[in-house]
C-alpha cells in the first residue's frame, strides 16, 4: 500500500512539474496593457479607416491566385514549416523538441485579447460577401480585427528564431511579414490591426527578455539547433525562391 502511495506521489510530482514547464515565460500580471501601449484603431470614416477598405476591396482580386493560397496556407500552418525556407531548414518537433518546447511557451494572447475586447473592431469582411480565405464562422466574427493576433504571434516568433539564429535575420522578418500580411490577403483583418499585431509582437518579445527561463531554454535550442544544421534536411530551393517571390506581393509593395 505504502509503495503505492509513493507511486501515485511521485506521477503528480511529475505532472505538477511537467505543468508548471508549460507556464507562458511571461506570467499574465507582466503582460503589457495593450490599450495603453497599442494605437487606437482608426475612427470609421478616417482617412485610415478609409485605406483600410480600400485595400481589403482591392485585395479581393487576388482570390484564387497563388499569393491567395499562400495567405490560406498561413491560416493554420505550424511555426516551424512556415519558417522552414526562411531558417534554411526543414524541421519538426521531433527533431528539435527544445525548440518547440519554447515556440510553444510564448505568444501574444494575453496582450492582444483584452485589446480585441476593448475596441471590439469588425472584421473588414463583415456586412460584405466578398471572398475570404478561410470559413466565416460564427467564431472568426466574434473575434475582433484589432489587433490581429496572427500577425502578433507570427512576429514574436520570427523575433525569437532571429535570436537564435541572427544570420537568418532578414529571410525570418521577411517572412513574418509576409505572414501578417497575409491576414489582409485573406480578408480577415484591416492592414492597421496587423501593423498594431507587429507592435504587440514585439512588446512581448521585449518582456520573454526579462525570463531567466525563457533565456535558459533558449540557450538548449540553440544548441539544438547548432547540431541540426549540420545535417537537417534543407527545404527545396526552387519552392522557398517561390514563397519569398509571393511574400513580396503584399498589400501596398
Amino acid at each position: 500500500m505504502r509503495r503505492g502511495w509513493l507511486a501515485a506521489g511521485v506521477a503528480l510530482a511529475l505532472a505538477a512539474t511537467s505543468g508548471a514547464a508549460q507556464a507562458p515565460y511571461v506570467a499574465p500580471a507582466r503582460v503589457p496593457d495593450g490599450v495603453a501601449v497599442l494605437p487606437l484603431p482608426p475612427a470609421p470614416g478616417s482617412p485610415q479607416d478609409n485605406a483600410d477598405l480600400a485595400l481589403f476591396r482591392a485585395t479581393r482580386a487576388l482570390e484564387g491566385s497563388p499569393r491567395w493560397r499562400m495567405a490560406t496556407d498561413d491560416v493554420t500552418n505550424a511555426p516551424l514549416d512556415r519558417y522552414a525556407c526562411a531558417m534554411g531548414m526543414r524541421i519538426d518537433a521531433r527533431r528539435a523538441p527544445a525548440l518547440a518546447a519554447l515556440l510553444d511557451r510564448i505568444g501574444t494572447g494575453e496582450m492582444v485579447g483584452p485589446v480585441k475586447e476593448h475596441y471590439r473592431k469588425a472584421r473588414p469582411y463583415l456586412g460584405t460577401d466578398a471572398p475570404i480565405c478561410e470559413p466565416r464562422t460564427d467564431h472568426l466574427a466574434r473575434n475582433g480585427d484589432y489587433p490581429s493576433g496572427h500577425a502578433a504571434n507570427g512576429w514574436l516568433e520570427a523575433l525569437v528564431l532571429v535570436q537564435l539564429l541572427p544570420d537568418r535575420a532578414t529571410p525570418l522578418l521577411a517572412r513574418a511579414r509576409a505572414y501578417g500580411e497575409s491576414r489582409v490577403i485573406c480578408g480577415v483583418h484591416s492592414h492597421s490591426a496587423v501593423q498594431a499585431g507587429w507592435l504587440a509582437g514585439s512588446a512581448m518579445f521585449a518582456m520573454l527578455q526579462a525570463s531567466p527561463a525563457y533565456h535558459r531554454d533558449l540557450v538548449a535550442a540553440a544548441r539544438e539547433l547548432a547540431r541540426l544544421r549540420a545535417h537537417a534536411p534543407v527545404p527545396d530551393p526552387t519552392a522557398c525562391a517561390r514563397e519569398a517571390e509571393l511574400g513580396g506581393q503584399g498589400p501596398g509593395r
